[in-house]
Protein backbone atom coordinates (compact mmCIF):
# COMPACT_ATOMS: atom_id res chain seq x y z
CA UNK A 1 0.00 0.00 0.00
CA UNK A 2 2.81 2.34 0.71
CA UNK A 3 4.07 1.71 -2.76
CA UNK A 4 0.69 2.65 -4.13
CA UNK A 5 0.72 5.96 -2.28
CA UNK A 6 4.27 6.52 -3.36
CA UNK A 7 3.37 5.74 -6.96
CA UNK A 8 0.29 8.00 -6.87
CA UNK A 9 2.39 10.76 -5.28
CA UNK A 10 5.01 10.44 -7.98
CA UNK A 11 2.37 10.55 -10.74
CA UNK A 12 0.78 13.60 -9.12
CA UNK A 13 4.16 15.35 -8.87
CA UNK A 14 4.96 14.48 -12.49
CA UNK A 15 1.59 15.80 -13.63
CA UNK A 16 2.05 19.04 -11.73
CA UNK A 17 5.60 19.46 -13.06
CA UNK A 18 4.42 18.76 -16.66
CA UNK A 19 1.60 21.29 -16.26
CA UNK A 20 4.11 23.81 -14.90
CA UNK A 21 6.44 23.14 -17.83
CA UNK A 22 3.56 23.55 -20.33
CA UNK A 23 2.61 26.86 -18.81
CA UNK A 24 6.27 27.96 -18.81
CA UNK A 25 6.66 26.96 -22.46
CA UNK A 26 4.04 29.53 -23.42
CA UNK A 27 5.49 33.03 -23.32
CA UNK A 28 3.53 35.11 -20.81
CA UNK A 29 4.11 38.29 -22.79
CA UNK A 30 2.50 36.88 -25.95
CA UNK A 31 -1.23 37.20 -26.47
CA UNK A 32 -1.58 33.44 -26.47
CA UNK A 33 0.26 33.30 -23.14
CA UNK A 34 -1.97 36.03 -21.75
CA UNK A 35 -5.11 34.15 -22.82
CA UNK A 36 -3.83 31.01 -21.16
CA UNK A 37 -3.02 32.97 -17.98
CA UNK A 38 -6.46 34.65 -17.89
CA UNK A 39 -8.21 31.32 -18.39
CA UNK A 40 -6.00 29.56 -15.84
CA UNK A 41 -6.56 32.28 -13.22
CA UNK A 42 -10.28 32.51 -13.83
CA UNK A 43 -12.83 30.82 -11.58
CA UNK A 44 -15.29 28.17 -12.62
CA UNK A 45 -19.02 28.59 -12.18
CA UNK A 46 -20.98 25.57 -13.37
CA UNK A 47 -19.86 25.21 -17.00
CA UNK A 48 -18.65 28.81 -17.26
CA UNK A 49 -15.40 30.55 -16.60
CA UNK A 50 -15.60 33.71 -14.55
CA UNK A 51 -12.90 36.20 -15.56
CA UNK A 52 -12.05 39.30 -13.55
CA UNK A 53 -12.79 42.59 -15.29
CA UNK A 54 -9.28 43.85 -14.57
CA UNK A 55 -7.74 40.81 -16.24
CA UNK A 56 -10.12 41.20 -19.18
CA UNK A 57 -9.32 44.94 -19.44
CA UNK A 58 -5.60 44.24 -19.26
CA UNK A 59 -5.95 41.55 -21.93
CA UNK A 60 -8.01 43.90 -24.09
CA UNK A 61 -5.45 46.72 -23.66
CA UNK A 62 -2.60 44.36 -24.53
CA UNK A 63 -4.46 43.05 -27.58
CA UNK A 64 -5.20 46.59 -28.78
CA UNK A 65 -1.57 47.58 -28.18
CA UNK A 66 -0.42 44.54 -30.15
CA UNK A 67 -2.86 45.39 -32.96
CA UNK A 68 -1.64 49.01 -32.94
CA UNK A 69 1.99 47.88 -33.06
CA UNK A 70 1.20 45.45 -35.86
CA UNK A 71 -0.61 48.22 -37.80
CA UNK A 72 2.43 50.48 -37.35
CA UNK A 73 4.68 47.68 -38.61
CA UNK A 74 2.34 47.14 -41.57
CA UNK A 75 2.41 50.86 -42.41
CA UNK A 76 6.22 50.94 -42.06
CA UNK A 77 6.55 47.87 -44.24
CA UNK A 78 4.12 49.34 -46.79
CA UNK A 79 6.27 52.48 -46.90
CA UNK A 80 9.39 50.34 -47.30
CA UNK A 81 7.68 48.38 -50.09
CA UNK A 82 6.61 51.61 -51.80
CA UNK A 83 10.13 53.02 -51.47
CA UNK A 84 11.70 49.85 -52.80
CA UNK A 85 9.13 49.71 -55.62
CA UNK A 86 10.12 53.26 -56.57
CA UNK A 87 13.79 52.31 -56.46
CA UNK A 88 13.10 49.20 -58.55
CA UNK A 89 11.16 51.27 -61.08
CA UNK A 90 13.99 53.81 -61.20
CA UNK A 91 16.57 51.05 -61.64
CA UNK A 92 14.47 49.42 -64.38
CA UNK A 93 14.31 52.78 -66.20
CA UNK A 94 18.08 53.18 -65.83
CA UNK A 95 18.58 49.62 -67.07
CA UNK A 96 16.38 50.28 -70.12
CA UNK A 97 18.30 53.51 -70.80
CA UNK A 98 21.62 51.72 -70.40
CA UNK A 99 20.53 48.90 -72.70
CA UNK A 100 19.41 51.45 -75.29
CA UNK A 101 22.75 53.25 -75.02
CA UNK A 102 24.53 49.91 -75.32
CA UNK A 103 22.55 49.04 -78.45
CA UNK A 104 23.39 52.43 -79.98
CA UNK A 105 27.06 52.07 -79.03
CA UNK A 106 27.24 48.56 -80.49
CA UNK A 107 25.62 49.86 -83.67
CA UNK A 108 28.21 52.62 -83.87
CA UNK A 109 30.97 50.14 -83.14
CA UNK A 110 29.78 47.79 -85.87
CA UNK A 111 29.28 50.58 -88.40
CA UNK A 112 31.36 53.21 -90.17
CA UNK A 113 30.22 56.40 -91.85
CA UNK A 114 31.73 56.84 -95.32
CA UNK A 115 30.97 60.22 -96.91
CA UNK A 116 27.97 60.51 -94.58
CA UNK A 117 26.62 57.10 -95.56
CA UNK A 118 26.40 54.63 -92.66
CA UNK A 119 27.87 51.25 -93.57
CA UNK A 120 28.53 47.98 -91.79
CA UNK A 121 32.18 47.24 -91.14
CA UNK A 122 32.07 44.17 -93.36
CA UNK A 123 30.63 46.17 -96.27
CA UNK A 124 33.20 48.92 -95.64
CA UNK A 125 36.05 46.40 -95.58
CA UNK A 126 34.76 44.75 -98.76
CA UNK A 127 34.52 48.14 -100.52
CA UNK A 128 37.94 49.22 -99.26
CA UNK A 129 39.69 46.00 -100.31
CA UNK A 130 37.87 46.07 -103.69
CA UNK A 131 39.18 49.59 -104.31
CA UNK A 132 42.69 48.59 -103.19
CA UNK A 133 42.55 45.48 -105.41
CA UNK A 134 41.35 47.53 -108.38
CA UNK A 135 44.13 50.08 -107.82
CA UNK A 136 46.74 47.31 -107.52
CA UNK A 137 45.44 45.73 -110.71
CA UNK A 138 45.56 49.13 -112.45
CA UNK A 139 49.12 49.64 -111.15
CA UNK A 140 50.20 46.22 -112.43
CA UNK A 141 48.61 46.98 -115.80
CA UNK A 142 50.36 50.36 -115.90
CA UNK A 143 53.70 48.77 -115.00
CA UNK A 144 53.19 46.13 -117.72
CA UNK A 145 52.27 48.76 -120.31
CA UNK A 146 55.19 50.94 -119.22
CA UNK A 147 57.67 48.05 -119.49
CA UNK A 148 56.20 47.05 -122.84
CA UNK A 149 56.35 50.62 -124.14
CA UNK A 150 59.81 51.06 -122.70
CA UNK A 151 61.12 47.95 -124.47
CA UNK A 152 59.48 49.07 -127.72
CA UNK A 153 61.02 52.53 -127.28
CA UNK A 154 64.44 51.01 -126.59
CA UNK A 155 64.13 48.84 -129.70
CA UNK A 156 63.03 51.87 -131.73
CA UNK A 157 65.95 53.92 -130.35
CA UNK A 158 68.35 51.08 -131.13
CA UNK A 159 66.97 50.81 -134.68
CA UNK A 160 67.07 54.59 -134.99
CA UNK A 161 70.70 54.64 -133.82
CA UNK A 162 71.44 51.81 -136.23
CA UNK A 163 69.68 53.60 -139.04
CA UNK A 164 71.39 56.88 -138.13
CA UNK A 165 74.77 55.14 -138.08
CA UNK A 166 74.00 53.53 -141.45
CA UNK A 167 72.81 56.89 -142.77
CA UNK A 168 75.94 58.57 -141.41
CA UNK A 169 78.10 55.90 -143.07
CA UNK A 170 76.14 56.34 -146.29
CA UNK A 171 76.49 60.12 -146.13
CA UNK A 172 80.18 59.78 -145.39
CA UNK A 173 80.56 57.47 -148.35
CA UNK A 174 78.64 59.82 -150.60
CA UNK A 175 80.74 62.76 -149.41
CA UNK A 176 83.88 60.81 -150.23
CA UNK A 177 82.42 59.79 -153.57
CA UNK A 178 81.48 63.41 -154.22
CA UNK A 179 84.97 64.57 -153.26
CA UNK A 180 86.47 61.94 -155.56
CA UNK A 181 84.17 63.12 -158.33
CA UNK A 182 85.11 66.76 -157.70
CA UNK A 183 88.77 65.89 -157.83
CA UNK A 184 88.27 64.00 -161.02
CA UNK A 185 86.26 66.88 -162.34
CA UNK A 186 88.93 69.32 -161.23
CA UNK A 187 91.59 67.10 -162.74
CA UNK A 188 89.67 67.00 -166.00
CA UNK A 189 89.21 70.74 -165.91
CA UNK A 190 92.89 71.19 -165.21
CA UNK A 191 93.77 68.82 -168.07
CA UNK A 192 91.57 70.63 -170.44
CA UNK A 193 92.93 73.91 -169.66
Amino acid sequence: MKTRFLLIGLLFAATISLKAQDSQDIDDSSIKGQFVEVIDKSNNYQEFKVIKKTQLATLRKNILDSISNLEKEIVAKDETIASQSGKISNLENKLASTQESLTISMGKEDGISLFGIPMQKTAYNTLLFSIIGFLLLALLLFIYKYNSSNSITKEANAKFDETEAAFEAYRQKKLEDEQVLRRKLQDEINKNR
